[in-house]
């Protein structure tokens, strides 16, 4: 995992920087999203794999597979990456644009795991208070697990906060055992 990281990265910055140049970060993640699930389709991993088949046939199919979907840039990202012979990388340098452009806009995705439905008071004050704590925009999604005995459990990244029941007990029984 970390090799494949480590070969994206170059591509994902490459991509981002000219989105960024072009004041244009959301339609290039759109193109790296959609180039990512196209390329992660059995049909289109095999030709993006099969060595008979040239860079430039590769890179082509992917492009009419998109169609009107990729624009001039990204058309050419594509024939770069065939070149290179990166295109199964796609998945990752979509994955490494994303964190790039979520830094770029200080914007985070939060995971909300709650016992019970929460409200829109209760939402627009967790997000407020997560605003503040995360210092970045914030977008939440919430799921419901029934799991949990009570309070919340939140995903932020790489951030995890467990204010649920159960973590608390843990906690306690933890601090009473040492």
């Amino acid at each position: 995992m970390a090799e494949l990281t480590t070969l994206a990265r170059p591509y994902a910055k490459a991509a981002f920087e000219s989105a960024l140049q072009d004041s244009d970060l959301a339609s290039w993640a759109e193109a790296l999203t959609l180039l990512a699930a196209v390329s992660a389709q059995a049909p289109a991993a095999a030709l993006i794999s099969a060595p008979q088949i040239t860079a430039e046939q590769k890179a082509q199919s992917l492009k009419d597979i998109c169609a009107d979907k990729l624009n001039k840039k990204q058309q050419n990202f594509v024939s770069i990456l065939a070149e290179n012979d990166r295109l199964a990388l796609l998945p990752e340098i979509a994955t490494l644009y994303e964190l790039y452009k979520a830094n770029q806009e200080q914007s985070v995705d939060v995971n909300i795991e709650t016992a019970f439905d929460l409200d829109e008071a209760q939402l627009s004050a967790l997000q407020v208070s997560l605003k503040k704590t995360l210092a970045r925009e914030v977008e939440l999604s919430t799921s419901v697990n029934s799991d949990l005995l009570g309070g919340v459990f939140i995903r932020a990244g790489d951030t995890v906060i467990d204010a649920s029941i159960r973590g608390r007990l843990n906690k306690l029984a933890g601090a009473i055992s040492a």
